[in-house]
C-alpha cells in the first residue's frame, strides 16, 4: 500500500512540475546552464543525464524532456527549471542517501549474507534511499526466511534522519520458530516402497538426532536437492521416463507443522540395447570402451552414463585435450523398452601449458614447489599430471591448502596457464610433554623442529630434555632433494640418558650416544626405497629392584654394547596429503639388522609392516580409515634373545587408546611392562564432519574409532584371545605449534591387571 502511495505522489509531483515548467517555459537559446541545491551529486553527473547543452533552443517540449530525464535517475525528490535571461537554472532537492544499515535479531542468516543479497536490489550504504526499495527489501528478507521454514518471521524497519542528508536504516527481525516437517508423502510409487524412497531424502520428519542435523526443518533448497536425488534414484534404476508431476507444501494455521506431498509417475524400466562411440576418438577404440562402465544388457543408469562420460573426458585430458567434450546420446525404443547409447567424442584442440605460476608462498622458495611438478611447461596439458602435482604439494606438509586453476591464455585457443595457489602452514613444531608423580616430581621434555627451514623444504630438529629422570639431546637434518633426481638424505646425532621406569616400563636405565646416515630413492611415482646406517653405544644400568629377566640378559651379554645397524625400507604411498590424509593408501615395510662388530655387540634383527587405507563413504563427509602394523624381532648368532631394550610396546594414544602408554603385553618379575618381540595393532576409524568448523577441515579432525592389538613375548602364543580392544572418540588439531590430540576411549576385552586411562592427551605428536 505504501509503495502505491509513493508512486501516486511521484506522478502527481512530476505532473505539477511539468505543468509549472510548461507554463513558464518560453522559447530561447541557452547561453549558460547553472545548477543549485546539489549536495552529494556532482554537476557533471547532472550534465551527463541532461538531454540538452549550451547553444540548444529551449522550449516546452525540451522542458518536459529534461524533467523526465532527471527524475528518472532516482537521485532527486524535486526538480525545478527556471530562466534568468538566457541562462537555464536547474534547482534540485536530492533524495537522502543510506548512511547505515543495521540488522537486529537475525541468527539463522548472517548479517553479511543478508546485506550481500540486498545489494542485488541496489540497497546498500552510500546508495540513494528510496522507500519503495525498502518495501522490496522487507519482502525479500521474508522470502529468504520462508525458504528456511521460518514462516512466523516478522520484519519491521525504521528510517532515522542523519546529518548531511543521510538516513539510517534499522531492520528488526523476529525469526520465530522454524516449522517442523510433520509428514512427507509420496504418491504414485508402485515399484519401491515409500520408506526406501524417503531414504534418499535429507529432509525428514523429526528423529532423535534432528536437534543436531536439523533435517526436520523445511528448506526450499533442501527440498529441491531431495527431489533431484529422488529423480536420480529412479533414473539410475532404469526408469527413463520417471517424472515428478507436482509438489505441494502446506503449513498448518499455527505455522508450526509442514506437510509435503510429492506426486510422481514412475514409468517403465528400460535396459541398454547397445553402446557405441562416435566422433573423433584419437585413441584406440578398445581402450575407450574399457572406460565405459555401462554395457549392453544393463539397466539404464544416468549415474553410470555420467561416470563414463567423465572417465572418457579425463582420459582425453591426459593426452592434452583438456577442453574435450563427451556427450551421451540416447536412442529410445518405446516398443521394447530399450535404449541405444552413443557417446559422441569431440576432443577439441590439443592444449599446451604456457607457464606454471605459484602464489601464496611467501616463505617457501619457488624451486621447492616447482620440483614437485609432474606437469611441465611447454608440454601438452595432462589433467592427471596437474592433479598429481597438486597432491605432491599437499604431501610436502608445508601448506594448509592447495588450489589449482587452468585459465586459457588470452588471444589463443590452444594454450593455458597452470596457476597453483597455496596457503602456507607454520613449518615449526613444538613437541612437549608434562607429567607429575610423587616419586619423580615434574617431568618436562620438548622437541623443536622446523620442517621447511628458510623455505628450502629441508627439515631440522632439536631435541632436549633435562628433567630429573631423563636427559636427551639430539639434532637431525634431512634434505628430501639431496640430488636433483629426488634422492633424499638424513643425518642424526644424539645423546640419551633414559629411565625406563618413567615410561611405565621395567626398571633400568640406559646411556646412549650415536649417529646415523640415511638415503631415500624414489623408484616410481608412488614407490620409494631407503637405507640407513647407524652406530649406537649403549650402556645399561640396573638397580636392586631390577627384574631377573633384565639381570639375566646382562649376565650373558654384558651391559655395554657397540651396535652397528643397517636398515632398509620400502614404501608405497598414494595418500593425497602428508598431514590428515583422507584418500589413498600407505604401505611401508622396514627391516633392520645389527651387524657383527669387533667389540661388545648384540646380534638381532627386527622388521615392521604398517599400512593405512582411506575410503570415502559419503560425499567426503564420512571417510573410513583402516590402519595397522605388525612387528617382529629376534636374535641370531651368539645372542640368545631379542635385547629387552629393543622390545615392542603397546598402549597409549599412538597404538591402543584407553590403555596407559606402553603398559600392555608381557610383564617382568616385578610386574612392570617388559614389552615383547611381536606386536599386532589394528585401528578402524570413521572420520566425521566437524560441526561449525568446516572451514578448518584441513587442520581439525574428529573420528570415532575401534582399536585392537597387543604385544606378545617370545614364549607366548599369538592369538585373538590375547588381544585388547577399545572404542571411543578422538580429535586432532594441527596447531601452529604442532599436533594436539585428545581421545576418550572405553576399553573392552581387558584384564584386571591392565592399566586403564580413558582420557588421553598429547601435544606435539606427529601424525
Amino acid at each position: 500500500m505504501q509503495s502505491k502511495v509513493n508512486k501516486l505522489l511521484y506522478i502527481l509531483m512530476l505532473s505539477l512540475s511539468l505543468l509549472g515548467q510548461s507554463q513558464a517555459a518560453q522559447e530561447f537559446v541557452i547561453q549558460d546552464i547553472r545548477v543549485e541545491g546539489l549536495e552529494r551529486i556532482t554537476p557533471g553527473t547532472v550534465f551527463n543525464y541532461l538531454p540538452m547543452k549550451v547553444g540548444d533552443t529551449f522550449d516546452d517540449s525540451r522542458s518536459t524532456e529534461a524533467v523526465k530525464a532527471l527524475f528518472k535517475t532516482g537521485f532527486f525528490e524535486d526538480v525545478k527549471l527556471e530562466r534568468d535571461g538566457n541562462d537555464l537554472i536547474l534547482i534540485f532537492k536530492e533524495r537522502p542517501s543510506i548512511g547505515s544499515i543495521t540488522m537486529v535479531g537475525n541468527e539463522d542468516i548472517k548479517t553479511d549474507e543478508l546485506l550481500e543479497s540486498l545489494k542485488q536490489f541496489g540497497f546498500a550504504e552510500g546508495r540513494v534511499f528510496v522507500q519503495s526499495q525498502l518495501d522490496s527489501v522487507e519482502q525479500e528478507l521474508q522470502r529468504q526466511y520462508y525458504s528456511n521454514g521460518k514462516y512466523g518471521v516478522k520484519i519491521n524497519s525504521s528510517v532515522t534522519e542523519l546529518d548531511n542528508n543521510r538516513v539510517g536504516i534499522r531492520i528488526e527481525v523476529s525469526e520465530g520458530i522454524a516449522a517442523k516437517i510433520k509428514k512427507i508423502n509420496i504418491v504414485g510409487n508402485t515399484v519401491y516402497p515409500e520408506k526406501k524412497l524417503l531414504k534418499q531424502f535429507k529432509l525428514s520428519s523429526p528423529t532423535l538426532l534432528s536437534f543436531y542435523t536439523k533435517n526436520d526443518q523445511y528448506s526450499k533448497q533442501k527440498l529441491s536437492g531431495d527431489l533431484e536425488a529422488l529423480r536420480s534414484f529412479y533414473l539410475d534404476g532404469g526408469y527413463l521416463n520417471f517424472n515428478i508431476d507436482s509438489t505441494q507444501v502446506s503449513i498448518t494455521p499455527d505455522k508450526k507443522d509442514i506437510y509435503i506431498t510429492i506426486n510422481i509417475t514412475e514409468g517403465e524400466q528400460y535396459t541398454v540395447s547397445e553402446v557405441k562411440l562416435a566422433g573423433d576418438y584419437l585413441l584406440p577404440e578398445e581402450s575407450l570402451f574399457e572406460l565405459i562402465s555401462i554395457q549392453s544388457g544393463n539397466l539404464f543408469s544416468r549415474r553410470s552414463i555420467s561416470d563414463s562420460s567423465k572417465a572418457l573426458t579425463e582420459r582425453l585430458g591426459q593426452e592434452g585435450y583438456s577442453f574435450a567434450n563427451v556427450n551421451s546420446i540416447p536412442d529410445i525404443n518405446k516398443e521394447d523398452k530399450t535404449v541405444s547409447l552413443t557417446f559422441f567424442v569431440d576432443p577439441g584442440k590439443r592444449v599446451y601449458v604456457r607457464r606454471i605460476n605459484f602464489s601464496g608462498n611467501s616463505k617457501t622458495k619457488d624451486v621447492v614447489l616447482r620440483r614437485e611438478m609432474r606437469q611441465q611447461e611447454g608440454a601438452w596439458i595432462s589433467t592427471t599430471q596437474v592433479e598429481r602435482s597438486k597432491q605432491r604439494l599437499q604431501r610436502t606438509g608445508f601448506f594448509e591448502e592447495v588450489n589449482v586453476e587452468t585459465p586459457a591464455v588470452a588471444g589463443t585457443t590452444d594454450q593455458v596457464d597452470v596457476n597453483y595457489t597455496v596457503e602456507e602452514r607454520s613449518g615449526g613444531q613444538l613437541g612437549a610433554g608434562i607429567g607429575f608423580s610423587q616419586a619423580q616430581g615434574l617431568i618436562f621434555n620438548t622437541t623443536v623442529s622446523q620442517n621447511n627451514i628458510f623455505g628450502t623444504g629441508n627439515r631440522i630438529s632439536f631435541q632436549f630434555n633435562n628433567s630429573n629422570v631423563n636427559t636427551r639431546y639430539g639434532i637431525g637434518y634431512s634434505n628430501p632433494y639431496f640430488t636433483d633426481d629426488g634422492i633424499g638424505s638424513a643425518y642424526d646425532l644424539f645423546y640419551r640418558e633414559t629411565n625406563a621406569e618413567d615410561a611405565n616400563l621395567a626398571v633400568f636405565e640406559t646411556k646412549e650416544f650415536g649417529a646415523s646416515l640415511g638415503f631415500s630413492l624414489p623408484v616410481t611415482e608412488y614407490n620409494t626405497i631407503g637405507t640407513s646406517f647407524g652406530y649406537t653405544n649403549t650402556e645399561i644400568t640396573t638397580s636392586s629392584i631390577t627384574s631377573f629377566q633384565i639381570t639375566d640378559f646382562i649376565s650373558k651379554n654384558g651391559n655395554q654394547y657397540d651396535i652397528l645397524k643397517f636398515s632398509a625400507n620400502f614404501a608405497y604411498d598414494t595418500r593425497n596429503k602428508a598431514i590428515l590424509p583422507d584418500k589413498g593408501m600407505l604401505q611401508r615395510f622396514v627391516a633392520s639388522v645389527s651387524l657383527p662388530s669387533l667389540g661388545e655387540s648384540l646380534e638381532y634383527y627386527k622388521f615392521k609392516y604398517e599400512a593405512s587405507w582411506f575410503k570415502d563413504l559419503y560425499k567426503g563427509d564420512f571417510v573410513l580409515a583402516l590402519s595397522g602394523d605388525f612387528g617382529y624381532g629376534d636374535s641370531y648368532g651368539d645372542t640368545s634373545e631379542l635385547p629387552f631394550f629393543e622390545n615392542f610396546y603397546a598402549g597409549g594414544p599412538r597404538s591402543l587408546r584407553g590403555y596407559e602408554e606402553n603398559t600392555l603385553g608381557p610383564r617382568d618379575s616385578t610386574n612392570r611392562a617388559l614389552g615383547g618381540d611381536t606386536r599386532i595393532i589394528a585401528n578402524a576409524e570413521i572420520i566425521l564432519p566437524v560441526p561449525f568448523l568446516t572451514e578448518y577441515k584441513n587442520s581439525v579432525r574428529l573420528t570415532t574409532f575401534v582399536d585392537a592389538g597387543n604385544v606378545f613375548g617370545a614364549n607366548e602364543d599369538v592369538s585373538f584371545g590375547g588381544m585388547r580392544y577399545s572404542a571411543g572418540l578422538s580429535a586432532i588439531w594441527i596447531s601452529p605449534f604442532g599436533a594436539v590430540s585428545a581421545s576418550l576411549a572405553a576399553p573392552f576385552g581387558d584384564e584386571s591387571t591392565d592399566q586403564i586411562q580413558n582420557f588421553q592427551f598429547t601435544f606435539g605428536t606427529s601424525f
